[in-house]
């Protein structure tokens, strides 16, 4: 019999290429079970009902012309609620061919388990998992089915769950003809993930589409509350590039969820159930389950060829991972390399809740808090739709919103896959949104500001800059990165720039960690009660205090390292002045009181001294991992405000002491050049370091003598003062008469192209800009050279 004759073929039968005969996901599944097997991927085998088996289905019970005429009633505006039901009862009501129920018992009797195998039921539509339109979730789903009625039950509904309200209206709006749209249904040996965990993963970043990380998604229990984000999951982004290096674990960072409740097995279905405590504060996925997940996604993606969307499990008696399923990645996986425009906010604004970003946008509107979608006609245009979690039902009314605001979910909840398919802002997994927004308010809702997004009340002021990368040449110099927020190097991988030139601690330290190094390091010791409290509350699940700041400021690191790996990645160590460290929790009492901190006790001269070193060490235990645990052997450790010789051999020692040695495996260290020392002593200060980068800011400063800060003199100072750029002159001279290279990170170059220009006219070997500024740099830069090869 020929193959697209056959109402039923083994997993092992079926590849990619037919779609057409068993839907998108049997055939990806039977193209992973014949191809990715040998290489280590875990699939649960199984066989799946065919599409001829659903057209003989239909065509032997005389099916279509009712269907066809309750479509063509709801084509001239009737009840999709009454329609659809009318349809889904019409398919169950009909016979199984015996056909067919013979086949089914064959291949269900040959899974091995005799007649009471427990398996998963899933509809595999033939227009499913295409590369431009996801039909997930548009049909029905039955787990731990056991036995030959129960499976042929479920099939059947299946065949139904092509007639979803859902899944009638997105075949509309995609322009999907009902009647070449078949059904084909996987049935697959149940992975009992209800005594383990399940989750999602994409071979890309969902918010940015930055291609080197694998997104990974998890809770406790069966995988439908991750998918429809009825839960706030557990989460982890794994760096591809460096997950087959030996030694190397490139977790870049986990964020535990609150896995409030689990979906498991009962004796006549699913139970909903809450989770404990201890489940709650644990991972749902292990850090070598999540690296061994990590490598399969990586080949599934190489096999497929395009960036994918995976669901995963582990079984809970055997402790073994398995794949579930793979289908393509549809919001960032077909885009040609258009950069999105930028989002920033201008003002601020009392906060009413924060969740998880998604979407890198900012949208401001009116809130309709939505009990269900029964309330869909209060719902108004442009509006801000805040609800507890959504499903496919509620496509209506998330196609006419601005923005998106949920209590429950995940980034890969259907709200997040949604709003980004949709390309507007969301705020996901706010917990308790529906209750503290009031139903008709203006609010602002921002997932523009790293992973965490936030609701404002009122309209809050923001700006919006597009990108235009068309026709940039290769500029005459390296163009790097100045960057501070870890989660912002992400959004910035395409532009043209190779490398990043200046990341900056002080933002991780201030924003994420919070705390004084050196009140963690003493905590048993603090005198500031309030502080006590803090720190407690911030490190809660934390063992030790230190290794919080460790792993924060690792994590940090390590992102901003991968999203221009293998570029050189420049992190300068903490710069902050003495009344900003006091600032920080505990920071006070470790904290001198100076007149003028910007000349005070700031950079080299903190790190080898007695009161601030342990803190340091900190710093340098968390740039030591980052290179030789995470693998980011393109980290350059950079020295802010190193004042004389004495100091930079001072600090070069502190930090071989703390692990991190000059030259060994590959580690290189600049200094900053910004104080008039480091260009008069340019030439000493070349045989300790191995590059220079300038900070225009402070050097203008101390050569001019002006208070950077100080408006009165604003007019005076200038980067470009004859004095300044003589100096940097001398500089780029001596360094490369040295085989030193010289960079500048300094804002100058983004705020005056033509300051760039006289850099590029002196040979400088890199040009660090703020990511606004890098296309007009480089395009005024690209020009200019074009003018003189013309001339």
């Amino acid at each position: 019999m020929p193959r697209e004759d056959k109402l039923v073929l083994n997993f092992s039968e079926v590849g990619i290429s037919d779609i057409g005969l068993v839907g998108g996901k049997n055939a990806s599944l039977g193209e992973m079970l014949h191809s990715l097997t040998a290489l280590g991927v875990r699939v649960p085998d199984g066989f799946a009902v065919t599409a001829t088996a659903y057209r003989n289905f239909i065509a032997e019970n005389d099916l279509w012309p009712q269907i066809s005429a309750d479509l063509d009633a709801l084509e001239e505006g009737g009840d999709l609620q009454k329609i659809g039901a009318n349809i889904r009862n019409l398919i169950n009501a009909a016979t199984l061919p015996e056909a067919l129920v013979a086949a089914i018992k064959t291949a269900y009797t040959a899974m091995g388990s005799g007649s009471d195998a427990s398996v998963a039921v899933r509809s595999s539509a033939t227009a499913e998992d295409l590369p431009d339109a996801s039909f997930a979730g548009q049909q029905e789903t039955y787990l731990n089915v056991v036995g030959i009625e129960e499976l042929l039950e479920a099939v059947r509904a299946c065949f139904a769950s092509l007639f979803t309200d859902r899944a009638i209206t997105y075949r509309v709006h995609n322009g999907f003809d009902h009647e070449s749209v078949a059904l084909s249904v996987a049935v697959q040996r149940m992975i009992r993930s209800d005594k383990g965990s399940s989750g999602v993963a994409f071979t890309l970043d969902s918010e940015t589409g930055f291609p080197g990380i694998v997104l990974i998604n998890g809770a406790f229990g069966l995988g439908e509350y991750v998918v429809k984000g009825v839960v706030n999951p557990d989460e982890w982004r794994v760096f591809k590039p460096l997950l087959g290096k030996p030694g190397a674990r490139p977790i870049l960072d986990k964020r535990l969820g609150d896995k409030a409740r689990k979906l498991v097995y009962g004796p006549t279905g699913t139970l909903d159930l809450e989770t404990s405590e201890a489940e709650r504060r644990r991972w749902s996925l292990s850090d070598e389950h999540v690296l061994e997940l990590a490598k399969w996604c990586t080949i599934i993606e190489e096999h497929y060829g395009k960036p994918m969307d995976i669901e995963w499990a582990t079984d809970g008696l055997s402790n073994e991972l398995w794949i579930l399923q793979a289908r393509p990645e549809t919001v960032h996986g077909h885009s040609k390399g258009h950069v999105p425009a930028t989002y920033a906010l201008s003002g601020t604004g009392d906060v009413l809740v924060e969740g998880v970003a998604v979407g890198s946008k900012i949208a401001t509107g009116k809130a309709f808090v939505l009990e269900s979608m029964d309330e869909a006609d209060r719902f108004e245009d442009g509006g801000i739709l805040v609800a507890k979690i959504t499903d496919p039902d509620w496509m209506p009314i998330m196609k006419r919103a601005a923005g998106i605001v949920t209590d429950y979910g995940g980034r890969t909840s259907h709200a997040a896959i949604v709003s980004r398919e949709l390309d507007i802002a969301a705020v996901v997994g706010t917990i308790d949104g529906t209750r503290r927004i009031q139903d008709g308010a203006t609010i602002t809702i921002s997932s523009a500001q790293g992973h965490s997004g936030t609701v404002y009340a009122g309209e809050v002021p923001f700006t919006r800059t597009e990108l235009d990368l068309t026709d940039l040449k290769e500029p005459p110099t390296r163009i790097m990165l100045n960057v501070a927020d870890p989660d912002a190097a992400l959004s910035f991988w395409q532009l043209p720039t190779r490398g990043i030139g200046l990341a900056r601690l002080e933002f991780v330290i201030e924003h994420q960690i919070q705390v004084h190094p050196m009140a963690l390091l003493n905590y048993p010791n603090l005198k500031d009660e309030e502080a006590v409290a803090k720190i407690d509350a911030i490190t809660a699940g934390w063992e030790s205090k230190t290794e919080y700041f460790i792993e924060k400021l690792a994590t940090a690191v390590a992102k901003i390292a991968a999203a221009q790996y293998p570029e050189p990645v420049v992190v300068r160590t903490s710069d902050f002045k003495t009344n900003e460290y006091a600032d920080l929790v505990g920071g006070r009492q470790f904290e001198p009181h100076e007149e003028n901190p910007m000349i005070g006790f700031r950079g080299a001269s903190r790190y080898y001294s007695e009161t601030y070193r342990p803190g340091f060490g900190l710093e340098c235990e968390a740039l030591r991992r980052v290179r030789d645990e995470f693998g980011f052997e393109n980290v350059i450790v950079m020295i802010p405000f190193c004042r004389t010789l004495q100091e930079a051999d001072s600090v070069l020692e502190t930090m071989r002491e703390f692990g991190l040695e000059r030259g060994k495996n590959g580690l290189k260290v600049y200094v900053m050049a910004e104080i008039p020392s480091n260009i008069i002593l340019a030439d000493e200060f070349s045989k300790r370091f191995d590059g220079f980068s300038i900070g225009s800011n402070d050097l203008t400063q101390l050569i001019l003598g002006i208070d950077r800060d100080n408006g009165a003199l604003a007019e005076i100072f200038d980067e470009r003062n004859d004095a300044v750029k003589r100096a940097i002159t001398d500089l780029i001279r001596v360094a490369h008469s040295n085989g030193v290279s010289v960079g500048i990170c300094g804002q100058a170059p983004s705020d005056h192209p033509e300051f760039a220009e006289f850099l590029v006219g002196l040979g400088i070997d890199s040009i660090s800009l703020n990511p606004d500024s890098v296309v007009g740099v480089t395009r005024r830069l690209t020009q200019d050279k074009q003018h003189k090869e013309n001339t």
